[in-house]
């Protein structure tokens, strides 16, 4: 029982995040899934993005109705994220756990440097 009420905890964090920054949920399923479930570099980016998507679809089902969307913008930008997505899926088998960590942390970096100035 206990267990599931990690996942729930965990799942509430994410959602919390992805809703109210967007996406901001992704990056600390990542972290909670190796840290806390210890699940390996690769299972838990794989994870993180099941964890996501109904996250933000529900999510984007609320800002649709709230919020002032630029579709076209939006619509575009899927398009690319889409084929991204699918780059990015090919490279984390590709790439070593090492390094995967390694850009995370990289990105992570730069993220957190530009909202510092921003």
């Amino acid at each position: 029982m206990k267990k599931i009420g990690n996942y729930l905890l965990f799942g509430t964090i994410t959602g919390l995040l992805n809703g109210l920054f967007g996406s901001g949920g992704g990056v600390a399923a990542v972290l909670i899934l190796k840290k806390v479930f210890g699940l390996e570099t690769k299972k838990a980016h794989a994870s993180a993005l099941m964890v996501i998507l109904p996250l933000s679809v529900i999510s984007l089902v609320i800002y649709l109705f709230k919020a002032d969307i630029p579709i076209h913008t939006a619509l575009w930008t899927s398009g690319g994220g889409i084929l991204g997505g699918l780059v990015g899926a090919k490279l984390l088998k590709k790439l070593s756990a090492l390094w995967i960590t390694r850009l995370f942390g990289i990105m992570m970096i730069a993220a957190a440097i530009r909202m510092f100035f921003a």
